[in-house]
């Protein structure tokens, strides 16, 4: 099995799509030639041509209405939002036009075959314009569906999954994974599932979970963990919009404890909604308050980033807290 960075994962699971469907179109910023600030869409416009893999320009609002005007015209869009801080100027129409266009149709018309792709999240010293994790917005809004993955082999097979998904999906990708994270990959054609959370580890003292990013720190917290003899248990939720309630509920039936961790601020993050839920469904099987470790509420720093981040050390002194509570 070829080993493959995530770049390249989502750059296969692109090829792929593109290969067997010409109704499938990929667009952005700088995404043709240049092959995206990422290099993502590398050497797709030289295999497919102008007409499937193009440029577009810097108006976001633009690219997203667009790609719901082809949408509603039965094309297969993939488009690209360079960094997800600049999804905003297109935010009315992902809300209001994307989410709601089979809705308010009575389903006479949708853009369920519009796929989102945007870079999120910090760890490469971008700022507070390049390092925003803005899941929170978007899961407030019926209609769509979020999909994050952690990993080469999930970004490829969610990421299939999303374009032939009969509804539109915003696929959040962590950037400072795109070349970090590298794992086996199969050169073949496969789909993983959107809206079930996956168990990477199983345990019994505590649940942790999280998506993207993240996955890699709750492992490196694990890993202090254990060396206290604390058992976790650690869910990937992968799907943000629907979350599967139900996989970990029964984790948390199981340990009676929960720390979720997210990079983006406390207040209002969806920490704060698998919280509320998890609380509802398990309250009388809690052992300790349901921990959540966050980034902090102010602007992204840039000379400030460690001490922002959701780190193993911050995870770890959750767990500790949460176990001897």
């Amino acid at each position: 099995m070829p080993t493959m960075n995530m770049l390249q994962a989502i750059n296969n699971a692109l090829d792929i799509a593109m290969g067997e469907d010409d109704k499938v179109l990929c667009f952005g910023e700088d995404v043709g030639s240049f092959g995206g600030v990422f290099r993502a869409t590398s050497h797709l416009q030289e295999k497919y041509g102008r007409a499937r893999c193009f440029n577009t320009p810097l108006v976001e609002q633009g690219i997203i209405g667009f790609a719901n005007g082809l949408a509603a015209q039965g094309s297969v869009p993939v488009a690209e939002i360079q960094f997800a801080d600049y999804i905003f100027p297109a935010f009315d129409q992902i809300v209001n036009e994307t989410a709601k266009y089979r809705y308010r149709s009575g389903d006479l018309f949708n853009v369920g075959g519009l796929t989102i792709r945007t870079p999120y999240g910090g760890g490469i010293a971008g700022g507070h314009y390049h390092s925003q994790s803005p899941e929170a917005y978007f899961a407030h809004t019926p209609g769509l569906k979020i999909v994050v993955p952690r990993d080469p082999y999930q970004a490829k097979g969610l990421l299939l999954a999303s374009i032939r998904d009969p509804d539109p999906v915003i696929f959040f990708e962590p950037k400072r994974l795109y070349r970090a994270a590298v794992g086996e990959v199969p050169e073949e054609d496969y789909q993983l599932p959107i809206g079930e959370a996956e168990v990477t580890k199983e345990g019994t003292d505590v649940t942790l979970v999280g998506w993207g990013a993240q996955m890699e720190v709750i492992d490196r917290a694990v890993e202090l963990a254990e060396k206290d003899g604390i058992s976790c248990e650690v869910i990937d939720l992968r799907t943000l919009l629907p979350w599967d309630q139900d996989s970990v509920a029964e984790s948390v039936f199981k340990t009676g404890r929960l720390v979720i961790t997210h990079e983006a601020p406390r207040t209002g993050g969806f920490a704060g909604e698998i919280a509320a839920a998890i609380q509802e469904r398990c309250f009388l099987y809690l052992e300790s308050p349901i921990a959540r470790v966050t980034g902090l509420d102010t602007p992204f720093p840039l000379t400030l980033e460690k001490e922002y981040l959701p780190d193993h050390l911050k995870i770890v002194e959750a767990i500790r807290a949460s176990v001897n509570f």
